[in-house]
């Protein structure tokens, strides 16, 4: 028998490795994790939960921003919003415990409720046994990144978890982090907490991955609905606490500028760490530091010892994740018939819930820039969501998206939108990028007035620059 040890079993990532191999034959699983009530991030602090919440905050901001209705806006009841928030994530996070524990009933699977690490390469301890392993796959996923800055162990702060919990907010709060989580959780901040914030913003715009004028967009559409200023290109130096509790914070901007934001709340959305302590990886003769993970999912100090999920620093999505573990219970396989393993690859894909879910951002290979330094000739088309007609009948007007096509062949490279419905959207997308089409062969027709009209106008006009 092979025995894989897998660290970190309830998550995503570690779940997808041990519903691959547990039905293979010759192959012994002992899955480990310490979850209480356990579940995996995703399920119970991240995606799943986020969205709960935003969807409470979505209601109240198109009933306030259709000039349509009149009456007073109603209130969100953050009670209710935590309430239901609990019962549904803990029912999802109990069918992930539930289909551990049932893998778990088989002859030659065991499930131990502890914290694992390494006694040296081939073993790990947990729950006061001592495992020999063939292979062992770290899924522990990832932690609260709190950044090292003078004064922060003097104020109180909030991360996204205590966010998700919180069923009341002060008047004010200073952000820090806009990446994914800060995109997501400033607008219900502003708009079920009603709180007047102030948001950090280190580069020109937010949104990384995105073409400028995404970034630019989500900029207007957070200052225009939302009582938030967004102060960019600046850093923090420091913080220190206000004598009534609050949270004074001092930035210095690229040109030497220099500012004091006052609140009454720091909220830390500054990204997520891989949790590697206390595993004892170096009793395994690994390091964690720099690329410490293959594109294989095996760690670069020893093929049979696997890295998925968050931990890995890769990609901390959650479809990531749970493709990572596909990955590596293949190449477990193949190392166990010979072979060679092979490295992981993915289409981007990613979707940010910005603007509450109203106004995501959704992204599906290639941008521009990343075409053209990936060696494309491009020609591409953007549109402006008040472009179509419909968006505006739905009172959704903002945003915008834009195409990227191979100049040489039409093949479709990339997408992206900011938009209502964004996220829908980038199932089409993904189809189409990761199937190769031509942009010619795509039919550029709705078959009413509907959202999608946005890409058939997309399509008509790199096929008119593809033409010329």
């Amino acid at each position: 028998m092979t025995h894989v040890v897998i660290i970190g079993a309830y998550g995503s990532a570690g779940a997808a490795v041990a519903g691959e191999l547990v039905d293979e034959d010759g192959i012994e699983l002992t899955l480990i994790d310490d979850g209480e009530p356990g579940g995996g991030l995703c399920i119970l602090r991240g995606c799943m939960p986020s969205k709960e919440v935003l969807s409470a905050g979505a209601h109240r901001f198109q009933a306030r921003h259709d000039h349509r209705l009149v009456g007073d806006v109603p209130d969100v009841d953050l009670e209710a919003v935590v309430a239901q928030k609990d019962d549904h994530t803990l029912g999802w996070a109990g069918h992930r415990r539930d289909s551990i524990h049932e893998m778990a009933e088989r002859d030659d699977v065991e499930f131990v409720h502890d914290t694992a690490e390494f006694v040296d390469d081939h073993t790990v301890r947990a729950g006061g046994e001592e495992f020999a392993a063939d292979y062992v796959v770290v899924a522990t996923g990832s932690s609260v990144n709190v950044p090292d800055l003078p004064g922060i162990d003097e104020v109180d702060y909030m991360t996204s978890a205590e966010v998700l919990d919180a069923t009341e907010f002060p008047d004010s709060g200073i952000v820090m982090g806009f990446g994914y989580i800060g995109m997501e959780l400033v607008p219900y901040l502003a708009e079920a907490g009603g709180m007047e914030l102030t948001v950090i913003e280190h580069d020109d715009r937010p949104i990384d991955e995105a073409d400028p004028a995404f970034g630019d967009e989500a900029l207007d559409i957070y200052e225009n609905n939302w009582d938030v200023t967004i102060p960019t290109n600046c850093r923090e130096r420091r913080l220190e606490r206000t004598d009534d509790g609050g949270v004074r914070l001092f930035v210095e901007f690229d040109d030497g500028r220099e500012a004091t934001y006052e609140a009454d709340q720091l909220f830390l959305f500054t990204g997520r760490r891989p949790t590697v302590e206390g595993l004892g990886l170096d009793r395994a003769g690994i390091s964690h530091e720099g690329d410490w993970v293959r594109d294989t999912m095996q760690t670069e100090d020893a093929d049979h010892v696997y890295a998925v999920g968050d931990v890995n620093g890769k990609e901390p999505i959650l479809h990531v994740a749970k493709e990572q573990g596909f990955t590596a219970a293949e190449n477990i396989l193949r190392q166990e018939a010979g072979g060679t393993p092979q490295a992981y690859e993915n289409v981007h894909h990613h979707v940010i819930f910005s603007g509450l879910g109203v106004y995501p951002f959704a992204r599906v290979g290639h941008n521009e820039e990343t075409a053209r330094e990936a060696g494309y000739d491009v020609v591409t088309a953007r549109r402006q969501a008040s472009d179509d007609g419909v968006f505006k009948s739905k009172d959704v007007p903002e945003g915008l998206a834009k195409l990227v096509v191979d100049a040489d062949d039409g093949t479709v490279l990339g997408w992206q939108g900011l938009h209502y419905h964004a996220d829908s959207f980038a199932k089409t997308m993904q189809i189409v990028v990761e199937m190769g089409l031509d942009v010619r062969d795509l039919p550029d027709r709705a078959y009413h007035p509907t959202l999608p009209e946005n890409l058939d106008g997309l399509i008509r006009d790199c096929v008119a620059e593809l033409d010329e």
